[in-house]
């Protein structure tokens, strides 16, 4: 009876080394001699998130220059890597660490793998793909292959998971990187990432609180405003925050967005106090590292407020101030609140004191510097490319086919059919690969459906779908605009729209998305619908395994599309 007990103790959520529960309760006189060993400018800069491309320049390069001057003077106590390539990665890890008075802590955004920042790792599919699958073993796996590369490179911190419910068809920011909206499916799916990645020695970071995913404005571009009360907000948009603090999330990071009904004013949350401290810290009873979305956004950032926003994201109660525009302005200003009693010296303290137990857990000072050799033979291996390609398999959707379209006939007998790529930008290498497997198994011709598409073009695309024996629409459509409609021309719409008059009845007519599911939103008279949300390579593949009968779709939907309940 004593085992089984012990057993059901250790499972129990929390109760892991890796949860934050755990790491935040630690007493260690090592870390309370630090804080008192440290001046107020050591303790700022350790809230402060710097970053660089991950690509290395030469030493001569300016931001190589400003940054690493930044860290020797302990003015950033981390960095986050933008684009790049993980060798350079690598290298710039051990050249920042080493020049650092005190262990840095390293991160970037890594929603869809290492790749998605820093190329020559394994890129997985979004999280709505995921979430498609319904296997939270699957979403645990892939946790587990990208901490597993990020270690190598020298990294310690993924920006990812986006527990946002995707609620608004309209979001042009979330979207994909979204498990859905169904509450149970992000929550199982969430909480299998966070262990993935933490159990694993990676610190995970529920976003973009309080919920980003009923939103029609990218925050990237303007302030995005949720109109949900507080009682939706408890029945929805929370939910999975708090699933995340009660599996051990080490880190929340907060969203420019204003939630008027909450706070009572246009605020964005990332520097509301009444979200980030009265809400998620006191309320939620969150005990990890508070971050901010990268303070660099136009959301907060209007080219001059940097003392501004710094300041009042120390005081809304973040922990950790990400991506400044001028990190050096940043530190001087909260330092300047501080002396000047505007920011409580103990509150620096609880954030720095956070800080160096996480870094402390991480155990950074013991493996600052990482092998490069390895890199190049382990940041990409099989086992991870191979997961990647289960998962997109498993993702595909065929979210409607009414007239049984499906599988298409692939004997040259049946016919030419007609591919047509409707496209958002104009770029001629866009789907290469997947215009050469379709003619691997079918006769087709393939034309281009762009914003620059001319008249003639036009004409002649008619005239061609008119003549196939199967019209495919392929969109390589990965998100809204950022104001939340759709990328497409009114002619583009236009065109797609009047193929159901064109197309004969009893000729199929499939809408294929290389990207966002809810594209068929605008397109409802299109009654055969594959989605595989995402553009990548295998992605590409499988939905030609699919029109040719070798891959039956086992994917669930996990958003509601107009007519098509999840």
């Amino acid at each position: 009876m004593a085992a089984t007990s012990t057993v059901s103790a250790r499972s129990k959520p929390g109760t892991e080394k890796w949860c934050a529960q755990q790491i935040f309760n630690r007493q260690d006189s090592r870390i309370e001699e630090s804080l008192k060993s440290m001046t107020l400018s050591e303790k700022v800069g350790e809230m402060l998130i710097g970053q660089i491309e991950g690509h290395y320049n030469s030493s001569n390069d300016k931001e190589y220059q400003l940054l690493s001057r930044l860290v020797q003077e302990g003015k950033v106590g981390g960095i986050m890597f933008l684009k790049g390539d993980a060798f350079s990665a690598g290298m710039l890890a051990n050249h920042f660490q080493s020049i650092a008075p005190r262990p840095l802590l390293m991160s970037a955004d890594m929603e869809r793998g290492v790749a998605m920042r820093l190329s020559g790792a394994t890129e997985f599919p979004p999280n709505m793909a995921v979430a498609a699958t319904q296997n939270a073993e699957l979403a645990a796996d892939m946790a587990k292959a990208i901490a597993e590369e990020a270690k190598i490179i020298g990294l310690h911190q993924n920006y990812a998971p986006t527990v946002d419910l995707n609620i608004n068809p309209q979001n042009p920011i979330i979207n994909t990187r979204s498990f859905g909206d169904s509450l149970p499916l992000t929550i199982s799916m969430s909480n299998a990432i966070i262990k993935g990645l933490q159990s694993h020695g990676i610190i995970a970071t529920a976003k973009h609180f309080p919920g980003h995913g009923d939103v029609t404005i990218d925050s990237h571009l303007s302030l995005p405003v949720l109109q949900a009360d507080r009682q939706r907000l408890e029945a929805y948009e929370l939910k999975p925050f708090k699933a995340a603090i009660e599996q051990g999330v080490i880190s929340i990071m907060t969203g420019h967005l204003a939630v008027p009904k909450l706070t009572g004013t246009m605020e964005p949350a990332s520097i509301s106090k009444t979200i980030v401290t009265d809400l998620l810290r006191n309320e939620l009873g969150f005990r990890g590292l508070i971050i901010t979305d990268a303070l660099n956004m136009k959301a907060l950032y209007n080219g001059q407020n940097v003392p501004e926003i710094s300041v009042k994201a120390v005081m809304a109660g973040n922990d950790l101030l990400l991506f400044s525009p001028d990190p050096e302005l940043a530190h001087s200003s909260i330092v300047k609140a501080v002396e000047e009693g505007v920011i409580p010296l103990q509150q620096i303290d609880a954030s720095v004191r956070r800080i160096l137990q996480v870094k402390t857990w991480l155990d950074i000072e013991h493996r600052k510097l990482v092998d490069l050799n390895r890199i190049k033979e382990e940041v990409n291996p099989e086992s991870h490319r191979t997961l990647a390609k289960k998962i997109a398999s498993r993702s595909l959707t065929l979210v409607n086919d009414a007239n049984h379209y499906l599988p298409l006939k692939t004997e040259p007998s049946s016919g030419r059919i007609l591919n047509i790529m409707l496209q958002d930008k104009a770029d001629g290498e866009t789907g290469k690969g997947y215009i050469k497997n379709l003619d691997q198994y079918f006769t087709a011709s393939h034309i281009r459906i762009d914003p620059d598409t001319s008249n003639p073009d036009y004409v002649n695309a008619a005239g061609q779908a008119m003549n196939a024996s199967a019209v495919i629409v392929t969109a390589y459509v990965k998100a809204l605009s950022g104001s939340g409609t759709l990328k497409l021309t009114e002619k583009q719409q236009q065109f797609i729209h009047s193929l159901t008059g064109i197309v004969p009845k009893e000729r199929p007519l499939i809408f294929v998305s290389l990207g966002t599911p809810y594209i068929i939103n605008y397109f409802p008279e299109i009654t055969t619908y594959l989605c595989t949300y995402s553009s990548n390579e295998s992605s590409e593949e499988y939905a030609v395994d699919v029109l040719r009968g070798k891959l039956k779709p086992e994917g669930i939907l996990p958003v509601s599309l107009q007519g098509t309940p999840r």
